[in-house]
C-alpha cells in the first residue's frame, strides 16, 4: 500500500522529484523575500527610527514618499 504511493506506477521518480523541487523552491523564496523584507526594515528604523513631528514632516515632503503614499491611498 504504502509502496504503491512512493512509485505510482514507475512515475514516482518523477512526481516526488518535482514535488520536492517545487517545495524547496518556495522555501528558497521565502528565505529570501525575508532577508530582503529584514534589510529594508532596519534601514527604514535607521533613517527614521523615532518618528517626531518634525522627521515625519520632512519624509512626506520628499517627493518620492509622496508618490509611494498617494499610490497606497489608491489601492
Amino acid at each position: 500500500m504504502i509502496t504503491e504511493i512512493f512509485y505510482m506506477n514507475g512515475y514516482g521518480i518523477y512526481v516526488w522529484t518535482s514535488f520536492f523541487f517545487t517545495l524547496l523552491s518556495f522555501i528558497t523564496l521565502y528565505v529570501i523575500i525575508k532577508v530582503q523584507y529584514t534589510k529594508e526594515r532596519n534601514r527604514f528604523i535607521s533613517k527614521y527610527g523615532a518618528l517626531d513631528s518634525k522627521k515625519a514632516e520632512t519624509a512626506r515632503s520628499q517627493k518620492i514618499n509622496k508618490e509611494i503614499l498617494s499610490s497606497g491611498q489608491s489601492i
